[in-house]
């Protein structure tokens, strides 16, 4: 096992990591390591993921009370989110938040990543649910997340961000990657205007392997239902078969796969 300065430099590289993607601005977001039953790590408020040194990550006990560290430094305004799911899930060593752009971009309108749509992603993180907003470093968000942490390793926060959960930081910080790449490509096919779903033999043959390969972790089962689809919705020239596309086709298309996904 690593020991704790080595986490504490852990943390401080994935923080950079996360500011380096564009994950989070500013001081934005936010990182957990849980060291055992009573105690685990966390990123400071107020300073940047991409400033931050090993000095300024900060032990607390498993209520948020400061055990060690720099008293320059204060910890997470959000740890009570983090000692929520450590509380609900012993099996979790690790916690990330963040506010990567095509994920909180879901979880600002409401809709949920939960279709079959990458492989990675339904062996990875499955169906990833919509928790509803809650004020930020209040009580609110631990009780929005509850539910969903007993069956999910990824959530989306309503108007916030997301929230990402691992055996080991790392694990949790993929998660995030995972995540943001599956946003990002689900919102770039509704502007083509098909989302092609995996249909359910396919997904079940994917948690067969997740089964054998003895992945770690909880992942919802996503959903299989067929998208609307683009095909014979775009204009056809008659003489050359040439498709032609304009915006107003993509934002029709668009609209009503976004509606789709709302109303599943």
């Amino acid at each position: 096992m690593n020991n704790e300065w080595e986490l504490k430099k852990l943390i401080v590289e994935i923080g950079h990591r996360i500011w380096l993607r564009g994950y989070v601005a500013s001081n934005d977001g936010n990182i957990t390591i849980k060291l055992n039953d009573d105690e685990l790590l966390t990123t400071p408020t107020g300073v940047s993921k991409g400033f931050m040194n090993v000095d300024m990550i900060i032990k607390v006990d498993k209520n948020g009370k400061v055990i060690s560290g720099n008293p320059k430094y204060k910890p997470s305004s959000e740890v009570k989110m983090h000692l929520e799911v450590y509380k609900e899930r012993p099996d979790i060593k690790s916690v990330v938040h963040a506010h990567p752009p095509y994920a909180t971009s879901f979880a600002v309108a409401g809709i949920p990543l939960n279709r079959c749509v990458l492989p990675e992603a339904v062996l990875v993180i499955g169906a990833v649910p919509t928790a509803k907003y809650g004020l930020p470093s209040t009580m609110e968000i631990p009780d929005s997340i509850r539910e969903f942490i007993k069956s999910s390793d990824a959530i989306l926060l309503e108007n916030h961000g997301a929230l990402t959960l691992g055996s080991d930081l790392l694990n949790a910080y993929h998660k995030m990657e995972t995540l943001e790449h599956t946003a990002s490509i689900v919102w770039k096919a509704i502007q083509l205007g098909n989302v092609n779903v995996l249909p359910e033999n396919e997904r079940d043959r994917l948690m067969t392997l997740r089964e054998k390969f003895g992945m770690a972790g909880r992942v919802a089962t996503c959903d299989a239902t067929p998208m609307p689809s683009s095909t014979n919705s775009f204009g056809e020239d008659s003489k050359s078969g040439d498709t032609k596309i304009n915006e107003q086709m993509i934002r029709e298309i668009a609209e009503k796969v976004i509606a789709k996904l709302k109303n599943n």
